[in-house]
């Protein structure tokens, strides 16, 4: 495992696009559901717990070399929400140019042709970190870390939330990254056995909600 390599693929100023998105803030912030640190902590807890657990699952499979094809199947029957779906290979779309400059792969070569409109996110995720030389775990922490950082970074400049209290709001939840990291990467090295069906399913209804909302309006700063 490269430590440099992971620091690279999880830190925000690695071209994947994840800049333009909030992570659902947006439409939260809207509704009142953040205004301050500490709904914010609440919004990135209840996320991390569900979006994030998911797709720190489906980033850890792929990076075990679990089918691809197989696992953004599984992505999209656990994203409701068309626009989030949309948002999802957006994302992975950007995330595919990047890591195939950084990190060339036979293996991400074929996902872009199986794939010319994007794949789930945490999917080409997985793959690049296995491109990267990086494991399950590493893979389950990137995704589960960015579920949390991009709400933080987005409430910034949504709120004007002082970047201090965003950042430790990001220190007060990192225990519970790491556990949602190991606990998602345990359920990855189940799908050699029980196949995808082993990967948790955990819903969060109100940011898909929000996520359609948000998709018809008219004037946003956010893309999702």
């Amino acid at each position: 495992m490269s430590r440099t390599a992971l620091l690279v693929l999880a830190d925000g100023r690695f071209p994947a696009g994840g800049h333009a998105h909030s992570g659902g803030a947006e439409a939260a912030v809207r509704a009142g559901r953040i205004s301050g640190a500490t709904s914010l902590e609440e919004f990135c807890r209840g996320r991390l717990h569900t979006a994030g657990l998911v797709s720190a699952a489906l980033a850890a499979s792929a990076a075990l070399g679990v089918d691809p094809v197989a696992l953004d199947s599984a992505a999209d029957a656990r994203t409701p929400s068309p626009a989030l779906r949309g948002a999802a290979r957006r994302l992975g779309r950007q995330l595919m140019r990047a890591a195939r400059a950084a990190w060339p792969s036979d293996e991400l070569d074929r996902l872009a042709r199986e794939f010319p409109k994007g794949a789930h996110q945490p999917v080409v995720l997985g793959v690049a970190a296995r491109g990267a030389g990086l494991g399950a775990e590493d893979a389950a922490h990137c995704a589960a870390y960015e579920s949390v950082s991009g709400p933080a970074t987005a409430t910034v400049r949504l709120l004007s939330l002082d970047p201090f209290d965003a950042t430790a709001v990001l220190a007060r939840l990192a225990p519970e990254v790491d556990r949602v990291a190991h606990q998602a990467a345990e359920a990855a090295r189940r799908v050699a056995a029980d196949g995808v069906d082993a990967l948790p399913a955990a819903g969060a209804p109100l940011l898909e909600i929000g996520a359609e909302a948000h998709a018809a309006w008219a004037v946003r700063l956010f893309a999702s």
